[in-house]
């Protein structure tokens, strides 16, 4: 700490992104333009991408988002508005979260041509308190997970209404049809596996005729990097339109087409905040343990302080300080639950991604209260320049 205010392990970063890119990426994205142009526009799909990828694709990998502007070219597909750097801003800091939010939708529009309608939040992080303050920003609809314990009887295949502003609606991942794909694809002890095409679609006619949604959100990577290209995982998405459009009565459409087309059936209630993370679908994989939480206020204790700040550097590091995956590596929820915190997690255990974080933290903190004395320090000079001319 005081030796060096730069935080950023940028051979790693280069090393994993370009992987993700060759395995992932540039692949399926290339196969969701051939898709499209092959189903003349009729195959469509959304993306939520936040700016921390956004800003390491344009520095290692620009070729990917010239990849997504050719999807955005097709029209067929739909970018959503999310916090800037993936952060659990809006549990603490309410300006901070508009700021993020504002950043976020003004980049998408530079550089997809569109600006955002539809909201989806860090991890599909979700409660009545947040989506009312999403309605307050202007979106028309947002995505959430659909746990049972919050539905019960219902079903997550309709729309449903904010339960403190009417005007969002609130579009539910179906979670059993997305993980079958996401989680268990490649899992040979899941009843379901092998996979296919027909007994995907089978299970999609099953669904009640009155019930004309279904939501499928995954991790974008689960193609070709989670589920690697030798499980068939590619040739299942290549085949699935086809097979939906011959077999079923469904149709592609993006969220904002969706909410154009239905209404909601009635209000959901959603009192503490859930999201698509884990089985318990709550904030423990980010909040769950003092570690985390102790972290988590420490960072956003600097937030005034922050925003009396301009210094670009400092700024940055703030945004991507952040990122939501700092508290996750920090989690020490036991198996099963806690094989997915291992996936792209460059420290050995939660313990030594606390000490590192704070740490990082500590550091920041010292150089953000120079920046801001210094500031004042200018400020006040300024003012007896001033007098003394006077």
């Amino acid at each position: 700490m005081g030796k060096s205010d730069y935080y950023y392990d940028d051979y790693s970063n280069e090393i994993i992104l370009k992987q993700v890119v060759e395995n992932c990426y540039l692949p399926t994205n290339k196969m969701l333009l051939d898709l499209i142009n092959k189903h003349q526009g009729r195959f469509k799909v959304a993306f939520s991408i936040s700016g921390t990828a956004i800003d390491q694709f344009k520095i290692y990998a620009p070729q990917v988002i010239e990849s997504f502007r050719e999807l955005a070219d097709t029209g067929c597909v739909e970018f959503m508005a999310e916090t800037y750097c993936h952060s659990l801003s809006f549990l603490k800091n309410e300006v901070e979260f508009k700021r993020q939010v504002e950043l976020h939708a003004t980049t998408i529009e530079t550089i997809f041509g569109k600006r955002p309608t539809i909201f989806a939040n860090t991890e599909l992080i979700y409660s009545d308190q947040i989506g009312a303050l999403v309605a307050n920003m202007g979106f028309k609809a947002m995505l959430a997970e659909g746990p049972s314990h919050i539905l019960k009887w219902r079903s997550p295949n309709y729309l449903y209404r904010n339960a403190i502003d009417s005007e969002l609606i609130v579009l539910l991942k179906n979670n059993q049809l997305s993980d079958d794909i996401a989680s268990r694809f490649s899992n040979s002890n899941w009843s379901g596996w092998p996979l296919t095409v027909p007994k995907y679609v089978s299970w999609l006619n099953k669904i009640s005729k009155k019930e004309k949604i279904v939501n499928l959100f995954m991790n974008y990577e689960i193609f070709g990097e989670h589920q690697k290209s030798r499980t068939g995982i590619f040739e299942f998405l290549n085949s699935l339109p086809a097979e939906v459009y011959r077999k079923t009565d469904f149709e592609f459409l993006t969220p904002s087409e969706i909410v154009a087309k239905y209404q909601p059936v009635s209000t959901l209630n959603v009192n503490y905040p859930i999201s698509l993370t884990d089985q318990a679908v709550d904030l423990t994989p980010w909040l769950g343990n003092e570690l985390q939480q102790e972290a988590f206020e420490k960072l956003y204790n600097l937030s005034d302080l922050v925003h009396q700040c301009s210094d670009p550097d400092i700024l940055k590091d703030w945004q991507y300080l952040q990122t939501s995956d700092h508290f996750y590596y920090m989690s020490t929820k036991s198996f099963p639950e806690g094989e997915v915190h291992t996936c792209f997690n460059p420290y050995n255990g939660p313990y030594e991604a606390f000490m590192n974080f704070m740490n990082v933290v500590n550091d920041f903190s010292i150089r953000l209260n120079q920046k801001v004395e210094s500031k004042y320090s200018d400020q006040f000079n300024m003012k007896e320049i001033e007098l003394e001319v006077l």
